[in-house]
């Protein structure tokens, strides 16, 4: 499934209730998904991990929905490899 694919599911079977929480909830909703996701992490549980990642990404499309992104759009920046020195793999220097 691409992402312009998994948008539009998401958006056919959540937009009323995203559009109703709006979008400043629907991007907590997504940061509690980002914490579930760490705490998989954390604990090295795969299975929850995957689980997590697929809902940080819905959540994801959902914010994205109701801000007016297309993630298909917004992933092609990454398109060619880093977009800031343009290398692929990037040749930034560490933070």
């Amino acid at each position: 499934m691409d992402l312009s694919d998994f948008q539009d599911v998401i958006r056919r079977t959540y937009l009323d209730r995203d559009a109703e929480r709006g979008l400043d909830g629907t991007f907590r909703w997504m940061v509690e998904e980002v914490g579930e996701l760490a705490k998989s992490i954390r604990h090295d549980d795969q299975a929850a991990r995957r689980h997590e990642v697929g809902d940080v990404l819905a959540w994801l499309a959902s914010v994205a929905t109701l801000a007016g992104v297309d993630l298909e759009g917004a992933a092609a920046r990454y398109a060619n490899g880093c977009p800031v020195c343009g290398h692929l793999p990037c040749a930034c220097p560490m933070a």
